[in-house]
C-alpha cells in the first residue's frame, strides 16, 4: 500500500467518529491559539517599547501567572454552577476586553493590573473546554480527542509566535487588538455553534451532593487519588517548564545566543505538530499506567541529558527526548483527571488539575534560577531526573491503587445488583423485578 494512502487512511481514523460539537470546539481552541500573542512578545513590549526594567517586566508575568492560578479554581466552580457554555463565554469575553485594554494602558501600576486580570479571564475557559470535551466525547475516544485538541493548542502557538514577531515589528498595540478579536470570534463560536453540555445529576449523585448538584471544593482536596494526580502532574509540569525556563538560562551561561535556543525550542513545536496524531493512534489503547511511568521518567531524564549535550545539535536532540514524553503524557493524564472525576463535579475537578500546572508555571522559574545560581546549570538537570524518578514511582503505585479500587468498585456494584433485585409474582401472572438500588420497578413481561 502507497505511504499516501496509508497516511490518508490514518489521518481519517483518528479523526473519524467524534462528534460535531468536538469540532466545533477544537476550531474554537485553535483559533484562540492562533490569536495568542501577547504572550509571545509582552516583555519585549515592556522593556523595549514601554522603556520598563527586566525587574518588572518579569513581575507583570509573575502576576500575569497568578491570575492564573487564581481562576484555574473559580473557572472551576464557575463551570460547575453556571454551565461549560456560560463560562466560556464569560471568560473569552473577558479575555477579548482585558487583552485590549492592555495595549491602551500606560502606567506601570494599571498594566501590571490589567495583565493579573488576563492571566485570570484566560486561564478560567480551561476547565470549561476540558469538562465540554470529557461531556460529549465517549470515554474510549477521549484520549485521541485530549490529542487532537492537545495538537491544535500547539499548532496554533506555532504560528502565532512566528506571527507575532512581524506584528510587533509594525505595531505592538496590532497585536493586542488581533488578539482580542481572534478571542472575540472564539465566544461567537461558543455562542452560535455549541450548545450546553453539563449532564444532568441523577438521583444517587443530587442525594449525595450538595443542593447545586455538584460537588465542594472540599469534596476535590478530600480526594486522596485524585489530589494524588494533582501532586504528580505538579511535578511533571515543574520539568516541562524548564524548556521555557531553565533551558534558556543555561543554554545562555554556556555561551550559545538567543537564536540558538529558539531553533532548539523550536523542535519542540515542529515535533508536536508532526508526531502527536501519529503517537496518538499508537498509545490511545495501550495501558495508562505505563504510559504516564515512562513519560515521566523520559522527561526527566531527557531534560538531564542536556548537561551531557555540548553542542546545539545535541541539545536539539535532547529536546527530542522530552518532547516525546510529553505528547504521551499531556492527553493520558487529563484523561485520568476525566476518569476519576465524578460527573457532576468535572468543572472543580479540572479547574484543580488545571492549577497544578500554572503554580508550575510560577514555582519553576524560581526553582531554576536559584539552582542554576547557587549549585550550577548540571544540578538543575540532576534534580529533573529525580523529579521525574520520583513521579514515575508516584505513578506506578497511584495507578495499582486505582486500578484494584475500580475492580473492587464493579465487583461491589455487581454484589449489591444481584442482591437488590427480587422477583416476585403478580396477581396476573407477571414477573415484576424490583430493583433495589434505584427504587424502581420494572415489569419483565408476562409469563
Amino acid at each position: 500500500m502507497p505511504y499516501a494512502v496509508r497516511a490518508r487512511r490514518a489521518v481519517q481514523e483518528t479523526v473519524s467518529g467524534l462528534p460535531r460539537e468536538f469540532w466545533w470546539l477544537w476550531t474554537s481552541t485553535l483559533v484562540n491559539r492562533l490569536g495568542a500573542f501577547v504572550a509571545t512578545f509582552m516583555a519585549l513590549y515592556l522593556t523595549l517599547d514601554r522603556g520598563y526594567s527586566a525587574t518588572y517586566a518579569g513581575l507583570v508575568a509573575a502576576l500575569h501567572g497568578l491570575g492564573g492560578v487564581v481562576s484555574s479554581l473559580g473557572g472551576g466552580v464557575m463551570t460547575d454552577r453556571l454551565g461549560r457554555r456560560p463560562t466560556l463565554l464569560i471568560a473569552q469575553s473577558s479575555t477579548a476586553a482585558s487583552v485590549a485594554l492592555l495595549g491602551f494602558v500606560r502606567d506601570p501600576v494599571a498594566i501590571a493590573g490589567v495583565a493579573f486580570l488576563v492571566g485570570m479571564a484566560s486561564n478560567a475557559s480551561r476547565p470549561a473546554v476540558q469538562a465540554m470535551m470529557a461531556d460529549i466525547v465517549r470515554p474510549e475516544d477521549r484520549i485521541r480527542a485530549f490529542s487532537l485538541n492537545y495538537w491544535a493548542i500547539n499548532l496554533g502557538f506555532a504560528v502565532s509566535s512566528m506571527a507575532a514577531g512581524f506584528i510587533a515589528e509594525v505595531s505592538y498595540r496590532a497585536g493586542f487588538l488581533i488578539e482580542a478579536g481572534m478571542t472575540m470570534v472564539c465566544a461567537v463560536l461558543v455562542f452560535l455553534r455549541l450548545p450546553e453540555s453539563k449532564p444532568a445529576a441523577s438521583v444517587a449523585e443530587t442525594a449525595a451532593a450538595p443542593r447545586d448538584g455538584s460537588v465542594s471544593l472540599r469534596t476535590v482536596l478530600r480526594d486522596g487519588p485524585f489530589m494524588s494526580v494533582v501532586g504528580l502532574s505538579f511535578l511533571v509540569a515543574l520539568i516541562f517548564q524548564q524548556g521555557a525556563v531553565g533551558l534558556p538560562v543555561a543554554m545562555g551561561e554556556a555561551g550559545f545566543t538567543p537564536a540558538e535556543y529558539g531553533m532548539a525550542i523550536a523542535v519542540n513545536g515542529v515535533l508536536i505538530v508532526v508526531l502527536q496524531i501519529p503517537v496518538t493512534r499508537f498509545i490511545q489503547h495501550r495501558d495508562p499506567r505505563r504510559l504516564l511511568v515512562v513519560s515521566s521518567v523520559l522527561a526527566g531524564y531527557g531534560f538531564a541529558l542536556t548537561g551531557f549535550a555540548g553542542s546545539l545539535g545535541v541539545i536539539a536532540l535532547t529536546v527530542c527526548v522530552w518532547t516525546l514524553a510529553e505528547i504521551v503524557n499531556a492527553p493520558t493524564q487529563t484523561s485520568l483527571v476525566v476518569r476519576l472525576s465524578p460527573v457532576h463535579g468535572r468543572g472543580r475537578y479540572q479547574g484543580m488539575y488545571t492549577m497544578s500546572w500554572s503554580v508550575a508555571a510560577l514555582v519553576a522559574p524560581l526553582l531554576s534560577g536559584f539552582v542554576i545560581d547557587r549549585f550550577g546549570a548540571e544540578w538543575l538537570w540532576g534534580l529533573c531526573a529525580l523529579v521525574g524518578t520520583v513521579a514515575g514511582l508516584g505513578y506506578a503505585v497511584l495507578m495499582r491503587r486505582v486500578s484494584e479500587e475500580g475492580e473492587k468498585a464493579e465487583t461491589d456494584k455487581e454484589r449489591d445488583e444481584g442482591k437488590g433485585r427480587e422477583e416476585t409474582r403478580t396477581a396476573d401472572g407477571a414477573l415484576r423485578v424490583a430493583d433495589g438500588v434505584s427504587g424502581e420497578s420494572r415489569s419483565s413481561g408476562t409469563l
